[in-house]
């Protein structure tokens, strides 16, 4: 009761109330910041890991000395280890990719068998025009729905395809060229891959890039792929040949540790938001024992103990902290809610694209709760602000009566 009076504004206290106000804003604002920042890292994080590992092989195993003219009989062999959910032989390269009109933009074509694209399921799942139902007899090729804005490309419509590694005559090797039919536009959501791939049939595939009868590589995916460290071994050994393998942790690890870097320096920033807040409540508690130095010393008369007065402003204080904790908890977990509706909203407002999906990778802005996490901020916000009374409470149950009203 005590307690909830010194937290009410009046007049003769409006100093202190303003500092209380600024620290439970400081401290809401610290909590809900924590939450939407690391949520979206998470959601980031999460987003780019299921479509990398979606589209490329957990495992890419490719030929040492001989080339890979039995990669039917190795696929199969691999397929067979159990984790192993499927095997993808691939032939691949660089291309320039030309449009009806003169526009022109690089490319990576993969040559991949008509079952294969169908398990894919990052590309089968997100076709938006076309079918890839009847891939290998086709002779079209499946581009990304970025890279068919980019070049003015439409279903039906023909894209040409230039490598540099074309026919060997007797002036040098001359660039091929050829035009493949547009048979079905995909969106993956990641901007780089849907901006920059094509999927060919492997046969196809392979009369273009000079690679008749033989895979380049293949690709392997896994059930579970953080096991991909335990299996890399035994698909090795299955494989029945010499082979050199690249797991995508080792393809990927600077990128995610990057992020993993970010993240954790985000964190200790925003923290600082929170501690700063906290600090606040020291001072605005320091101010509110000063000004209550006479009903202190009123209250040790009338038979209080320490630990009563010392009680009064733990309260005082916690009480601060912890309605901006569950107020912070609250605003942060409404945005992450609704974060991809706030981002177009801002964008409208703001006549911007806000989070560009060609600079962020992703077409939309995820965030991804993690309880852990949030929980961790919650305790985290309530613990400084229980620190932050301390050292004024304890202050405040030193004063006997007769020093109390010296000190008023």
């Amino acid at each position: 009761m005590i307690a909830g009076r010194y937290l009410r504004s009046r007049r003769r206290d409006a100093g202190v109330s303003v500092i209380a106000g600024f620290s439970f804003i400081g401290i809401m604002l610290g909590v809900a910041a924590l939450i939407i920042v690391m949520s979206v890292m998470n959601g980031f994080r999460g987003e780019l890991l299921t479509r990398i590992l979606g589209v490329n092989g957990h495992v890419i195993m490719q030929p040492i000395d001989t080339p890979l003219t039995d990669y039917d009989e190795v696929a199969k062999r691999v397929a067979g280890v159990a984790g192993v959910a499927y095997t993808m032989p691939l032939v691949q390269g660089q291309v320039l990719a030309t449009g009806a009109g003169s526009t022109s933009t690089g490319a990576l074509v993969k040559g991949v068998r008509g079952a294969d694209l169908q398990k894919l399921t990052p590309v089968s799942s997100n076709i938006q025009l076309g079918s890839i139902e009847h891939f290998d007899t086709s002779q079209g090729v499946a581009i990304g729905s970025r890279l068919a804005q980019s070049l003015g490309l439409g279903l039906g419509d023909s894209i040409t395809l230039v490598s540099p590694e074309g026919d060997v005559t007797p002036l040098g090797v001359t660039p091929r060229v050829k035009a493949y039919p547009v048979v079905a536009i995909f969106e993956i959501g990641l901007s780089e891959y849907d901006a920059s791939y094509v999927y060919m049939p492997l046969t196809e595939a392979q009369l273009f890039f000079n690679s008749e009868d033989k895979a380049q590589s293949i690709e392997i995916f896994l059930d579970n792929p953080d096991q991909v460290v335990s299996l890399q071994g035994p698909i090795e050994q299955a494989a029945g040949r010499p082979n050199y393998t690249v797991t995508w942790q080792r393809m990927n690890e600077s990128f995610f540790s990057a992020l993993e870097v970010e993240r954790n320096v985000m964190f200790i920033i925003l923290t600082l938001i929170v501690l700063v807040a906290a600090l606040n409540i020291i001072s605005g508690l320091f101010m509110l024992v000063k000004d209550k130095g006479r009903d202190i010393a009123i209250m040790r008369t009338m038979g209080a103990t320490r630990g009563s007065i010392m009680r009064v402003f733990l309260i005082t204080g916690a009480s601060i902290g912890i309605a901006g904790t569950l107020a912070g908890f609250v605003l942060g977990t409404l945005f992450c809610l609704n974060i991809e509706n706030l981002r177009q909203f801002f964008s409208w407002v703001s006549g911007t694209t806000l989070f560009n999906p060609e600079f962020y990778f992703l077409s939309r802005l995820p965030a991804e709760i993690d309880p852990s996490e949030v929980a961790t901020v919650v305790a985290m916000a309530i613990g400084l602000s229980f620190l932050a009374t301390i050292l004024p409470s304890w202050q405040a149950s030193k004063l006997d009566p007769v020093e109390a009203l010296r000190y008023e």
